[in-house]
C-alpha cells in the first residue's frame, strides 16, 4: 500500500512538472525532485529515469547531492514569484494586511531560494 501511494504521488508530481515545463509561472524542477523522492521509496526504475533525464536529471541530482540551485533557476524562480505577486496584487486588490502577508510569504520563499548554494562545494 505504501509503495503504491508513493508511486501514485510520484506520477502526479511528474505530470505537474510536465505542465510546469509548458506554463511559465508553474515551477518544474521542484516537482521532479518530489517525484524522484517518491520513486526512491516505490520504483527505483522510475527514479533512475528522472535522474538520467537529460534536461531535468542534472538539476535533481544537484539538489539531492549538494542542495544546489543553479543561478539561472534562482533567477527564474524569484522572477516567477515577483510576477505571481504582481498578478495577485493587481487581480485581487487585497487589503494591506493580506498584501503584506502574501508579500512576506513570497519574500521568505525567495530568501530560501537565494540562500541555497549556486554551485557544489568541493
Amino acid at each position: 500500500m505504501r509503495r503504491t501511494t508513493f508511486k501514485i504521488l510520484g506520477i502526479g508530481f511528474v505530470l505537474i512538472g510536465l505542465i510546469g515545463a509548458v506554463l511559465p509561472l508553474l515551477p518544474t524542477t521542484i516537482f521532479f525532485i518530489l517525484a524522484a523522492g517518491c520513486f526512491a521509496r516505490s520504483s527505483p526504475e522510475l527514479e533512475a529515469r528522472i535522474l538520467d533525464h537529460p534536461r531535468f536529471g542534472p538539476m535533481v541530482r544537484s539538489w539531492r547531492d549538494h542542495g544546489v540551485i543553479p543561478p539561472k533557476a534562482k533567477m527564474m524562480a524569484v522572477g516567477g514569484m515577483v510576477i505571481g505577486y504582481v498578478g495577485f496584487y493587481v487581480g485581487s486588490q487585497p487589503r494591506l494586511v493580506w498584501a503584506l502577508g502574501v508579500a512576506a510569504v513570497f519574500a521568505a520563499c525567495a530568501g530560501f531560494v537565494l540562500s541555497r548554494p549556486s554551485h557544489p562545494t568541493a
